[in-house]
C-alpha cells in the first residue's frame, strides 16, 4: 500500500493557512492585538527606514490584500494603544511594541517548531517554491482585475 499525499490546490493552501492563522490569533488574542495589527507593527519593526503611514499601508495592503481604509484604522489603532509613536512623518516602534513582538514571537515558537518540524527540507524547498509561483500568478491575477 502506498500513501500517496494528496495534489496541493488552493483548498489544501487555504485549509494550512487558516489553520496555522487559527493558532497564531489564538496567541495575539491573549495579548489584546489582531492579526492585522500584528502584521503592520511587525512591518515597522522590520522596515530598513521608518515608514510613512501611506507606506505601511501599501506594505500591509500588499500582503493581506485588506481595504486600506481597514488597514488605515489598524495604524490608528496602533498609535493608540502606543505600540507605535509618529515621529514627523514617519512611524516608528514604541517599546512596548518591540516588547509585545518579542512575547508572541517567543509564545508562538514552540508550537511553529512542532508545526514544521520533522518536514523534510526538500519538500519545505520545493513547497516553497510552488508558493512563490502560485503568490506571483495570484498578484499578477488581481492586478489584473483593479
Amino acid at each position: 500500500m502506498t500513501n500517496t499525499a494528496p495534489a496541493a490546490d488552493a483548498r489544501a493552501l487555504a485549509l494550512a493557512h487558516y489553520a496555522a492563522r487559527g493558532v497564531l490569533e489564538h496567541v495575539l488574542a491573549r495579548h489584546g492585538i489582531t492579526f492585522q495589527q500584528q502584521v503592520a507593527l511587525r512591518a515597522v519593526l522590520t522596515a530598513d527606514a521608518p515608514p510613512t503611514p501611506d507606506e505601511l499601508v501599501a506594505q500591509v495592503h500588499d500582503s493581506l490584500k485588506a481595504d486600506p481604509a481597514d488597514i488605515r484604522a489598524t495604524v490608528d489603532e496602533l498609535l493608540a494603544k502606543q505600540l507605535i509613536v509618529a515621529d514627523g512623518a514617519h512611524l516608528r516602534p514604541t517599546d512596548a511594541g518591540r516588547e509585545l513582538i518579542a512575547a508572541t514571537s517567543a509564545e508562538t515558537a514552540p508550537v511553529a517548531a512542532r508545526i514544521w518540524g520533522g518536514i523534510p527540507a526538500e519538500d519545505l524547498a520545493a513547497a516553497g517554491r510552488v508558493l512563490a509561483t502560485v503568490t506571483e500568478r495570484a498578484n499578477a491575477e488581481l492586478d489584473a482585475l483593479t
